[in-house]
């Protein structure tokens, strides 16, 4: 009896349900939950009239012994006689396996270790000296007081700047920050705290309490020198 089922149409990848579609995937489970063929399929993108991206990724991914080390081998000209792939997508996984093989090559940033206030000034210095008007910026740190990342949180006028609380807990949230060291600059020179300098950096600390990302100090930067709330004791 004839299979009557081989000559049902294919059912596209968006006839799916969400959490397989490789792009839905993705996004919900994260890039380690996707398998080899369906992380080049979104590089496929689409597949033909009778194979879906992913069964394109697979026969590519057969083709070359199920190998990502052959895959990155192949060049445009190779990839091109795939089923389903034109020029214009072999340049799209070539470039992404070269990305890969780039980046295996880089060595890792070495972060900064954040062991005191002087270590934070050093830190932020690149990015206040010189700086004619108030910015407010933070050092996001990891576990080990390594520096993540510093983000400017606003820049302002010549005496002052706005610190929006959801903007500094967001960026220390979006990095998975463990710890925060507040930065903002005097263009002055006048390193002594306001009484709004003392009133955000307590309101600030209580809220990061409750996130579990301690505010682990304050500094007032200028070109010369700095303070520290935290060597000061009145963080």
């Amino acid at each position: 009896m004839t299979d009557v089922a081989a000559y049902q149409p294919l059912r596209s990848i968006k006839s799916w349900a969400e959490e397989d579609r490789p792009r839905e995937k993705l996004m919900l489970k994260g890039k380690a939950a996707l398998t080899d063929a369906e992380l080049l399929a979104i590089l496929v993108n689409s597949g033909t009239a009778d194979l879906s991206a992913v069964d394109v990724a697979r026969k590519i991914l057969e083709g070359v012994g199920s190998s990502l080390h052959e895959l990155a081998k192949r060049n445009v000209k190779e990839l091109s006689k795939f089923r389903g792939i034109g020029e214009a997508r072999a340049i799209t996984i070539v470039a992404a396996l070269e990305l890969g093989r780039r980046r295996r090559e880089q060595e890792p940033v070495q972060r900064r270790r954040i062991t005191c206030s002087r270590d934070a000034y050093d830190e932020i210095r690149p990015h206040l000296l010189d700086v004619p008007h108030e910015e407010f910026w933070v050092l996001l740190l990891n576990r080990s007081n390594e520096v993540i990342r510093p983000v400017q949180i606003s820049a302002g006028g010549i005496s002052g700047t706005v610190a929006d609380p959801r903007i500094i807990f967001k960026a220390g949230l979006e990095q998975l920050a463990s710890g925060i060291i507040l930065v903002h600059n005097h263009p002055s020179g006048n390193l002594t705290p306001s009484q709004a300098d003392r009133d955000l950096t307590r309101k600030l600390k209580d809220g990061a309490r409750l996130l579990d990302m301690p505010i682990l100090d304050h500094l007032i930067f200028s070109d010369r020198s700095y303070l520290s709330f935290a060597d000061e004791g009145i963080l």
